[in-house]
């Protein structure tokens, strides 16, 4: 059977309906501390562990996106339940962020944007990028500062 709407026409349809950001739009944010950005890397592990991530990013694999937002499923995640966040996905090159972002908007999510160009774009552009080894160390000493406060 063949395809009747390839990749393209998908993501340009999610594209028309979506908030996308530019590189520099986020990396504004991102240098004046907007405690409302939360930046969500949907790539597969894979890639990070090939490629690195962006500082401060959640790590929300594409396969299991819709289960970690959803309060309903076994695998929520509570991070995902915060309102007062703007969730901002990245992927490779913006299609599957672009996917994903409608796909959360359908979900009833309002707080969900994604980056034109994606991880390609952003270190194109001079992002901060940091080793997954280097992103589980922040993010382990984030997690006990958090603890301490407690």
């Amino acid at each position: 059977m063949p395809i009747t709407k390839g990749f393209r026409t998908l993501v340009d349809e999610a594209n028309a309906r979506i908030t996308t950001y530019s590189v520099a739009e986020v990396l504004a944010r991102l240098a004046a501390g907007d405690p409302r950005l939360q930046v969500v890397d949907i790539r597969d592990p894979r890639e990070l562990e090939r490629e690195g991530t962006v500082p401060g990013c959640i790590h929300a694999p594409r396969g299991m996106l819709e289960f970690w937002v959803d309060p309903a499923s076994p695998y929520f995640k509570p991070v995902f339940a915060d309102e007062g966040k703007e969730f901002v996905l990245f992927c490779g090159a913006g299609w599957r962020s672009a996917l994903a972002t409608a796909t959360l908007a359908d979900m009833g999510m309002t707080n969900v944007a994604h980056i034109d160009g994606g991880f390609a774009e952003l270190k194109k552009q001079g992002a901060p990028l940091q080793t997954l080894a280097e992103h589980h160390a922040a993010s382990q000493a984030q997690r006990a500062a958090r603890a301490n406060q407690a």
